[in-house]
């Protein structure tokens, strides 16, 4: 089973990330999504090694953003792909049929068109503004959400749909009804004052329970 509370890294150094990784597991997070688009090839290379072994310690899924490359090499157990990245069919071509494919979506459309070619999860948002990623797709806010599941429901499918983009804890519940899976987080944990109650509040709400 996909873990419902996916952290996706920030830091603009190497060491920035990996604190704030380790952090992050050492909280409960189970899956990391290694986002680093400030590195060079060698630093991102050595923080993939790095966020591997940590994972590893941690029983923890390991998935790397964009890079179906280096997610082939460090053998990552996923990789996740925005819209104008390697087609997911491509990228199953070469990581083959055991690995983890995620897929960015922010309409119905985008959504089917994902799940056709083979992805195993979706991130669909963004839920409002966020400063953590560039070129941010339409906001899509709660009734957004709320539309295209109910859309969903006419194709019977059952992808694991992922809420990303400026989730507060708040926003939790309320997501939680319109049929999504689990949210991925990345400002919220990184900038929590309160990080080690905050993690498990999340999980808290995500899975009913504490998960330890």
């Amino acid at each position: 089973m996909l873990s419902k509370l996916q952290y996706i890294s920030q830091g603009n150094t190497v060491q920035e990330q990996l604190h704030n990784i380790q952090h992050a597991l050492d909280q409960g997070c189970d899956w990391i999504q290694m986002r680093f688009k400030n590195g060079t090839s060698e630093e991102t290379f050595a923080l993939a090694e790095s966020v591997k072994k940590i994972c590893h310690q941690y029983d923890a899924n390991f998935i790397v953003n964009d890079n179906v490359s280096l997610a082939k090499i460090i053998d990552a157990e996923g990789v996740h792909l925005g819209l104008n990245d390697m087609p997911i069919s491509k990228a199953r071509e070469i990581l083959g049929t055991d690995k983890i494919i995620g897929g960015t979506a922010n309409t119905l459309e985008e959504v089917i068109s994902q799940t056709k070619n083979g992805c195993d999860y979706i991130g669909l948002g963004p839920l409002r503004f966020t400063n953590t990623k560039a070129n941010l797709s339409p906001i899509l806010g709660m009734e957004g959400y709320q539309n295209i599941m109910n859309e969903l429901k006419k194709y019977n499918t059952s992808i694991p749909i992922y809420a990303i983009g400026g989730i507060n804890l708040n926003d939790i519940e309320m997501l939680l009804a319109t049929g999504i899976y689990g949210v991925a987080s990345s400002s919220l944990i990184t900038q929590s004052s309160i990080e080690d109650e905050l993690i498990i509040q999340l999980n808290e709400k995500l899975y009913g329970t504490v998960i330890i």
